[in-house]
């Protein structure tokens, strides 16, 4: 530990941790719940609400930026990763949690990680993720349809730093929930792409809920991805090709969660840069089927063929 606040641990990258898909999204949540419960000395894993209700430290808004080595789909077996992780409190019923995966070996300081280098002055090689959690629990045991915040009494966060208000995602989030996008307009730099892409998905109960029998946050990811897969097959590109994409910046808003049964309405727009055709933007929303409740929102930059490095030392 760098101190109360702050992990740091030495990674080596394991099978259950690396894939074209979510395997990294996941381990980097874990990640997040693991630190929250260090510096908030709270069993995060087993919380409960004063009235004893099952309470669950909830991913609100998931932020990804990858590096030239580090990137989300570009690690494999064995890969040796530096991770430093700092967790900031936002407020009674939530915290910030700010990740930095570096390649072993880089020689970077064991030290805080400062949220200036995150939001200015990240590391050309490193990928950096920012988790924004809430305390949740259900308004009814039998039902994932309404949900509430509400954290366990033994939260403690008065210690944690503060993340300055300059860096708060609180407006991005909440525009995004609003508009059901993170882009306003299109792009700088970019003009769209084709229509727009509708499909549906059908929530898997196999694959896609979690131990507490809520949607997984990771398999948000997963939806996303077939949504985009599917877009892709559509103009011809094949699974390598989607395979070897580069994600530069990816970004989820997490607005509702579903029961078993749930059918998803997922629309994808599409832009791409004129100067370097490789680069594109998909802006993607989830929608109940039924009653077009928004779920989620996601905004993905991708290199759509880049080649992968190493992030060995």
């Amino acid at each position: 530990m760098v101190d109360d606040s702050s992990l740091s641990r030495h990674v080596v990258v394991a099978p259950g941790m690396c894939s074209g898909g979510s395997l990294i999204f996941g381990q980097i949540g874990d990640w997040t719940w693991e630190s929250v419960a260090t510096a908030c000395h709270t069993n995060v894993h087993a919380a409960r609400t004063s009235e004893g209700q099952p309470a669950y430290l909830s991913f609100y808004y998931f932020h990804v930026r990858g590096g030239q080595v580090v990137h989300p789909h570009g690690l494999t077996f064995g890969d040796e990763l530096q991770v430093t992780s700092r967790v900031f409190q936002f407020g009674g019923q939530s915290v910030i949690t700010l990740h930095r995966l570096a390649p072993a070996g880089l020689g970077l300081a064991d030290a805080p990680l400062d949220p200036a280098e995150l939001y200015e002055r990240p590391h050309p090689d490193c990928l950096y993720a920012e988790n924004f959690n809430r305390w949740i629990t259900r308004s009814r045991p039998t039902s994932n349809r309404q949900l509430s915040q509400v954290a366990p009494p033994d939260f403690s966060y008065s210690d944690l730093p503060r993340l300055p208000n300059s860096y708060s995602p609180r407006t991005l989030v909440g525009r995004a929930r609003e508009t059901g996008s993170f882009y306003s307009a299109a792009p700088p730099g970019l003009v769209a792409a084709g229509p727009a892409h509708t499909s549906e998905y059908e929530l898997d109960v196999a694959r896609d809920l979690n131990g507490a029998g809520l949607v997984y946050f990771a398999s948000y990811f997963s939806i996303f991805d077939t949504a985009l897969l599917r877009v892709w097959r559509s103009l011809g590109r094949g699974d390598e090709h989607f395979l070897r994409r580069k994600v530069v910046d990816q970004k989820v808003g997490y607005f509702g969660n579903a029961d078993p049964g749930a059918v998803f309405t997922i629309t994808v727009h599409r832009w791409h840069s004129m100067a370097q055709p490789r680069i594109e933007i998909a802006d993607m929303t989830m929608r109940d089927s039924g009653t077009g409740r928004l779920l989620a929102v996601a905004g993905i930059e991708i290199d759509g063929d880049a080649p992968y490095a190493d992030a060995s030392p």
